[in-house]
């Protein structure tokens, strides 16, 4: 993971776009309403989507299935068209670069009690309202509040 952080401060001092992939763990109550999970990030703590760098010789959808597995501890069936993009500003080391990532909907089918980054972040359920509240970046923010069941209307790709 660290050469791809390098590569991507190498292209935006070049003036390239740097890119990530994130998914958004989501279920449906039964209510029928749309609940997200968000995790905690590790530095600020404040709540996110799991989320990281492409990862050579997965598909943006692929890798975003790992970050959810890894970040959150969630599995499940991962919608085949992304859900949308956002950018934010990343804080590196010496640096802020500007990331576009793209956004993957996870139909969690699993949630594990113990996963590879558990004693570094929380995660919680919330409703997709709840959950956009908490998402600083306003274009995620307003991609997770429009949230509504039914979200797999026969898009699903189990091959992930």
């Amino acid at each position: 993971m660290a050469a791809t952080k390098k590569n991507a401060v190498r292209k935006a001092k070049k003036g390239e776009h740097v890119r990530q992939v994130a998914a958004v763990p989501f279920r449906v109550n039964e209510s029928g309403e749309v609940e997200v999970m968000l995790v905690t990030s590790r530095q600020t703590r404040r709540f996110i989507l799991p989320k990281g760098w492409p990862m050579k010789g997965k598909s943006g959808r692929k890798a975003a299935a790992v970050e959810a597995l890894e970040e959150a501890g969630v599995d499940g069936i991962m919608l085949r068209q992304p859900a949308g993009t956002y950018s934010y500003w990343k804080r590196l080391a010496r640096h802020f670069v500007r990331v576009d990532v793209t956004v993957y909907l996870l139909e969690v089918t699993q949630e594990l009690a113990d996963w590879q980054e558990k004693k570094r972040r929380r995660r919680a359920w919330l409703s997709a309202k709840d959950a956009a509240l908490l998402i600083d970046e306003p274009e995620l923010s307003t991609l997770v509040g429009s949230l509504k069941a039914p979200l797999t209307d026969g898009q699903s790709g189990s091959d992930v």
